[in-house]
C-alpha cells in the first residue's frame, strides 16, 4: 500500500455483508481487495453476518438481521441508524462508494456534498426511476457494467468489468458433471424470469429430448411466494418429476452447482450483465443468455433473443443433444471475456477512480 493510500479511509455503504449471502456474498471479497488499497475501510450494511476481513475494516449494521415489527418502523430505524453512522464516522472517511442501493444516496448525499466527500455508486439495472435521478445528482461518478443499465444514461457513468472472483471456481475438488444437466441460478423473482424456462423445459419434454434441471435461488423479500408459486407452475406444466428446487445456497456452495451441471440458463433482460452468467462460464457451463452485452462478448451462438420462449427453446433442445466433445468445444471458446472481466482487473479500475 503506498503513503497517498495510506492517507484515504472509504466508506462503503451496502445491504449485506455476509460470506454465505446467496446473492450479495461475492461482495465480502470486494470489501477484502479494496482494504489493500485504503488506510481504513467503514462498511455500513443493512444486515451482517459471517466474514472474515482485515483489521483495517469495520463494519458498521443498521440490524435488519435482529430487526422484528412492522415494516414501515424498520425502515425507518434503519433510515435513523444510518445518518447516525453517517455523522458520527465523518471524519474517518474521505470518499464514499456505494452499492447497487441508491437510497444511501438519498438519505446521505446532501450531508455528503456539504461535507465535501466524493460520492461514487455502483449501479447496474435495467430499472430505474426519478429516485434513482435524484440519487445520481449527488454523485460524482457511477459504475455499472451493462450500456443497457437505467444508469448508462448518465454522462457521469462509467462502463466497468463485471469482476468476477476467479479464485472462487478455480478448486481442486472433482466435481462430476452431470449430463443433460440444466441449471437456473440467481434469486427466483420476476425480474429473473424463471418461468420462461420452466415452459421452455416443458416444451423440451414434449420433444422427448433427455434433461434434469436445477433452479438455486431463494425468493426476494417483496416476492415471498414466488419460489412457490415456480414450484406449482412446474407441477402444473408435468415436469415436477425433471425439476428440483433447492431454496437459497450459501454463496460459497455455488460453484458445486456450476460445475456438475451442462448447461446454464439465464433469462434477465438486458441491463444487468449478472456475474452468474461469468462464473458459470468459468466452471465449464456451457452457458445461454439473452443479454446483450454478453453477446457482445461472445457472439450469438450462446444468446436467444429477450423473453422469447421458442428461441430459448430452440437453442436449449440444441445445446441438449449435441455431443460431449462438441459442448466441451463451445464451454471453452467462452473462457477469454472472463479475463476481461476479472475482479482483480475491476479493482484495479476502482482504486484508480476512487483515489482520483
Amino acid at each position: 500500500m503506498d503513503e497517498f493510500a495510506k492517507n484515504k479511509s472509504l466508506l462503503i455503504c451496502t445491504q449485506v455483508m455476509d460470506r454465505k449471502d446467496s446473492t450479495l456474498g461475492f461482495f465480502c471479497r470486494w470489501v477484502e481487495l479494496l482494504a489493500e488499497k485504503f488506510g481504513r475501510v467503514n462498511v455500513i450494511c443493512l444486515k451482517k453476518g459471517s466474514f472474515d476481513l482485515p483489521s483495517n475494516v469495520f463494519v458498521y449494521s443498521l440490524g435488519k438481521e435482529s430487526a422484528t415489527g412492522n415494516k414501515f418502523f424498520k425502515k425507518i430505524i434503519f433510515a435513523l441508524r444510518f445518518c447516525y453512522h453517517a455523522w458520527r464516522l465523518r471524519k474517518e472517511y474521505d470518499v464514499v462508494f456505494v452499492h447497487m442501493n441508491e437510497e444511501y444516496v438519498l438519505l446521505g448525499g446532501l450531508f455528503w456534498r456539504l461535507l465535501g466527500k466524493k460520492v461514487f455508486m455502483w449501479r447496474n439495472h435495467y430499472e430505474g426511476s426519478f429516485l434513482t435521478d435524484i440519487a445520481s445528482i449527488f454523485c460524482n461518478t457511477i459504475f455499472c457494467t451493462s450500456k443497457f443499465s437505467y444508469t448508462s444514461r448518465y454522462k457521469k457513468t462509467i462502463l466497468m468489468p463485471v469482476g468476477v472472483d476467479e479464485e472462487s471456481y478455480k478448486l481442486n475438488e472433482p466435481i462430476a458433471r452431470i449430463p443433460h444437466s440444466v441449471l437456473f441460478l440467481g434469486r427466483i423473482s420476476k425480474s429473473k424470469r424463471p418461468e420462461l424456462l420452466i415452459k421452455a423445459l416443458t416444451e423440451i419434454a414434449r420433444q422427448g429430448i433427455k434433461f434434469t434441471a436445477t433452479f438455486v435461488g431463494g425468493p426476494v423479500d417483496a416476492e415471498p411466494d414466488y419460489l412457490n408459486q415456480m414450484r406449482a407452475l412446474a407441477e402444473s406444466l408435468g415436469i415436477a418429476n425433471r425439476v428440483v428446487f433447492t431454496g437459497a445456497i450459501p454463496n460459497t456452495e455455488t460453484y458445486r452447482y456450476y460445475r456438475s451441471h451442462d448447461i446454464y440458463v439465464n433469462c434477465s433482460p438486458s441491463g444487468m450483465l449478472d456475474k452468474t452468467m461469468f462464473k458459470a462460464v468459468g466452471c465449464g457451463c456451457l452457458t445461454l443468455v439473452s443479454s446483450r452485452d454478453f453477446e457482445e462478448l461472445v457472439g450469438p451462438d450462446y444468446i436467444f433473443p429477450d423473453n422469447d420462449l421458442n428461441g430459448l427453446v430452440e437453442k436449449l433442445a440444441k445445446f441438449l443433444t449435441i455431443s460431449s466433445e462438441e459442448r466441451t468445444r463451445l464451454a471453452n471458446a467462452l473462457q477469454e471475456p472472463i479475463k476481461r472481466n476479472s475482479l482483480k482487473i475491476l479493482i484495479d479500475r476502482l482504486d484508480d477512480l476512487l483515489h482520483q
